[in-house]
């Protein structure tokens, strides 16, 4: 499927608000990079000459995950992303990554100017992000992703917890020290026809190959991202002396960056994040690529809110993400969201056909969580 995404009005950007929002989580999101207890996100605010759209930033606050980290983005926006934006005469979704080009990497930064700028021209023209993806799904499945527990028995409870609620997927976060033992206690308890993931967020080097080699007896559905996201050779390497599929996330950086994964066989299976590929606009052309492939895609999370969410789900309807997501609704994770919670039905959740990205945020919401808040105007830029 080619989705024909060039047909977006174009708006005139005459003010930003950027706020820095803070989300504690309901617990502690404990991953190989790091554990974090609380949530810290740009939200964009892009007053146009047609209305207004949002969008978010979603680095992290420190360079764990990925080198980008939430104060640099802030620079980057303020100094070099938006004055662009602001002094363009008058743009298209399909522009911002022409106009912001000459910034190197900073994906997140794109990702967040984009999806601002798609949410104003969609709200200009009265018409969703589903619309505008053509996508004919009216709901979509997700997964959850589980983190490190000292109590295994405890874990065990939470994800059958999960699957009586109907969830697609059971995802577990593993690390050095906490993979062979954990995983096996999860296939032994929830039994062979629950969907069971790993995910390494690369934390383990090619030399743990017999760790992976002993995940393969569990029939696992995928083993994400087990090495450093630069290491595709050795990816392609592992790959080849595995059952179990091989999918990767944080080397799935750009449309080049998928079509050499693929090439290389470093992959079976794709994670897509908007946010850590630029946008929803590349989104769209790996999943194109990959379905070209006959490579599976699924729609990966990056602690959105629900702002987010709404987006992911019209990403994640597209024929090609045959792979449930981490598409959850944000209260699962964080104690308070800045829209109206969403209401899973049988672990599905409905794609938003507002116009727009589908939802809104909430003022009183917006104003709870902000702390700290940054102006700029094309007058000043």
């Amino acid at each position: 499927m080619r989705v024909d995404t060039a047909t977006s009005d174009a708006v005139a950007v005459e003010a930003v608000t950027i706020r820095r929002l803070h989300l504690p989580f309901v617990t502690p999101f404990v991953a190989s990079y790091e554990t974090l207890n609380e949530r810290e996100l740009l939200l964009l605010e892009l007053r146009t000459d047609r209305g207004v759209g949002w969008g978010e930033c979603l680095a992290l606050d420190g360079p764990s995950y990925s080198y980008e980290f939430l104060d640099a983005a802030l620079l980057v926006l303020e100094r070099h992303a938006l004055p662009r934006l602001l002094a363009a005469d008058r743009i298209t979704p399909e522009a911002v990554q022409s106009l912001l080009a000459d910034i190197t990497g900073h994906q997140t930064v794109k990702s967040a100017v984009e999806m601002a700028v798609l949410d104003a021209s969609l709200r200009a023209d009265e018409r969703s992000f589903a619309d505008y993806l053509g996508v004919e799904a009216t709901e979509v499945p997700f997964g959850v992703t589980l983190g490190r527990a000292d109590d295994l028995a405890e874990l065990v409870e939470v994800a059958r917890g999960h699957v009586e609620r109907g969830v697609a997927r059971i995802k577990l976060k593993i690390m050095p020290g906490f993979d062979i033992a954990p995983i096996e206690r999860l296939r032994t308890e929830l039994g062979p026809d629950v969907v069971l993931e790993a995910d390494a967020n690369g934390a383990y080097d090619l030399d743990a190959a017999d760790i992976f080699r002993a995940l393969d007896r569990f029939e696992l559905g995928m083993l994400e991202q087990p090495l450093a996201p630069g290491r595709l050779t050795d990816h392609a390497r592992l790959a080849a002396g595995l059952d179990t599929p091989l999918c990767l996330d944080e080397s799935i950086v750009s449309l080049d960056a998928a079509r050499q994964a693929i090439e290389l066989g470093a992959c079976r299976i794709v994670n897509i994040k908007p946010a850590q590929v630029g946008g929803y606009l590349e989104a769209v052309r790996i999943h194109d690529l990959c379905e070209e492939h006959g490579v599976p895609v699924w729609c990966g999370g990056y602690l959105e809110t629900g702002l987010g969410l709404a987006a992911n789900l019209a990403l994640a309807s597209l024929p090609n993400f045959t792979l449930p997501g981490d598409t959850i609704p944000p209260t699962r994770y964080f104690t308070a969201d800045i829209v109206d919670e969403y209401q899973p039905i049988d672990g599905r959740l409905r794609v938003p056909t507002g116009i727009g990205l589908g939802v809104e945020p909430e003022p009183d919401r917006v104003a709870a969580t902000t702390v700290a808040t940054h102006h700029l105007s094309a007058a000043t830029s």
